[in-house]
């Protein structure tokens, strides 16, 4: 989220951050936004326990005032149903820390390493009603070393996350829906 804003302070960036909305008061980026005048929210999920469909009308009912065109997830961890979603169809974008279509849901970088993989990286995507899926837009690979620990690839990807999301906000932004070329140097 703060590559995000930061990248979108550029004045010839399409798009403008109307709004930080958090499921906790604690989130980090809160802090970020208001620092640069963005709007901030909370809707706590945990007083919805057990009732998805309010906690969404109430993201909704936050969201709405601030006429976004696009939705960023960005360690938004709770699934939203396809009623949400369907809302925003063609205008939500998450970032995932695998190169989907592997590795759906938690535990993304020890599962590559359990697996043998060679290469594990990050994922920018529209979102779908299906969990992590939906249209790629641009991925990053990270090569899985000898002696990597979860944590390791976690970070290096990290790195590959904060260069991607922004590229692909920026020409999503713009219009271009097209994915995002791989770089050839992570191959």
């Amino acid at each position: 989220m703060v590559r995000l804003v930061e990248d979108m302070r550029d004045p010839d960036h399409p798009a403008t951050p109307v709004l930080v909305l958090a499921n906790s008061a604690h989130a980090g980026g809160l802090a970020h936004a208001r620092e640069h005048g963005i709007a901030t929210e909370v809707v706590d999920h945990r007083p919805f326990k057990g009732d998805r469909q309010a906690f969404e009308n109430e993201l909704k009912s936050v969201i709405a005032p601030y006429r976004a065109d696009i939705l960023c997830l960005a360690g938004f961890m709770r699934v939203l149903t396809q009623g949400f979603v369907s809302d925003w169809a063609g205008r939500m974008l998450n970032i995932h820390p695998s190169l989907l279509p592997k590795y759906k849901g938690l535990h993304t970088h020890q599962r590559a390493i359990d697996a043998g993989d060679t290469h594990a990286g990050c994922t920018v995507h529209e979102v779908t009603p299906a969990l992590d899926d939906g249209p790629i837009l641009g991925q990053r690979r990270v090569p899985i070393l000898p002696n990597d620990t979860a944590a390791d690839l976690a970070a290096r990807v990290l790195v590959q996350e904060h260069q991607l999301y922004p590229a692909v906000l920026r020409r999503y932004a713009a219009g271009d829906k097209t994915r995002l070329p791989d770089d050839p140097h992570l191959k």
